[in-house]
């Protein structure tokens, strides 16, 4: 049920062209570089360890792996990492 209601709120969203990461309350994951990311929407923290970070989301986990990792920024919603990355995967 909760995944039919959420198809019908992305087709009405989607006509009246609101941006899907706020209306949605979808991760924004915004690269600088290979030496910041600042993450929109995020629910937490799950893990954080110098190789590794995972960030709870409304859509599951997003894996940052890497070297060196540093929070410089923590908010109700937004986050901000420096270090070395290496890739970003999702988890659902």
């Amino acid at each position: 049920m909760e995944e039919k209601f959420q198809k019908g709120r992305e087709k009405i969203l989607s006509k009246l062209d609101f941006p899907s990461d706020i209306t949605l309350d979808l991760p924004k994951i915004i690269v600088t570089g290979d030496k910041e990311i600042t993450i929109e929407n995020h629910k937490g923290i799950l893990s954080f360890e110098s190789d590794q970070i995972k960030i709870n989301s409304r859509i599951g986990s997003i894996a940052i792996n890497g070297k060196d990792f540093e929070i410089l920024f923590i908010g109700d919603t937004t986050m901000t990492i420096s270090g070395i990355f290496k890739g970003i995967s999702y988890e659902r």
